[in-house]
């Protein structure tokens, strides 16, 4: 009887804990089952969308209204958050919502600066890791590119036919000194 009780009081300081942390989400029942189902991958993550069709919903359910659709496969996202099988992600923008998992991959995207879209600028990616290697090509601000890996402060992408190097605070879509 003692245990039953203990884990009944466990369930509901659980319920209160998802209440305070879901609170635009009043009327649900939350269960404690429906955390085992996270990845349990460390967040923030940056992952890439796997569709060129993909819903951004205001919550973690397909009774969720869109509020944005994304049509851009490989668009890189940062996932913020975790519940059941429904990722809470950002943009490059700042926009957040929820996006259901298989919607989503592992494979590693960037955006050439995309807070100097719209001006007259563009990214050097060199042929090398270094300031001085030559050019191979210029992107404009908001190019998609593939992150094959990062070290030292410089990243290896590809875009388009063109494999090359750029710095990484030129892009989002890694972090800071992130080594992969």
């Amino acid at each position: 009887m003692r245990t039953t009780s203990t884990r009944l009081m466990a369930a509901a300081a659980l319920g209160l804990m998802l209440a305070a942390f879901f609170p635009s989400f009043e009327g649900r029942t939350w269960h404690a089952a429906a955390q085992d189902d996270t990845s349990k991958l460390p967040l923030p993550r940056f992952v890439s969308l796997k569709s060129a069709r993909v819903n951004l919903r205001v919550g973690p359910g397909r009774d969720y209204a869109v509020s944005w659709l994304y049509l851009k496969r490989g668009l890189p996202v940062e996932i913020v958050q975790e519940y059941d099988l429904w990722r809470r992600v950002r943009d490059s923008e700042g926009t957040e919502g929820w996006v259901y998992h298989s919607l989503l991959t592992g494979e590693r995207t960037a955006i050439a600066a995309p807070w100097l879209k719209g001006k007259s600028a563009t990214i050097d990616v060199h042929r090398s890791p270094a300031d001085d290697a030559p050019l191979v090509a210029q992107m404009e601000p908001g190019v998609v590119t593939h992150v094959e890996e990062c070290s030292n402060g410089w990243c290896e992408i590809k875009v388009a036919d063109r494999d090359g190097f750029v710095q990484q605070h030129e892009i989002w879509g890694v972090y800071p000194d992130e080594r992969f």
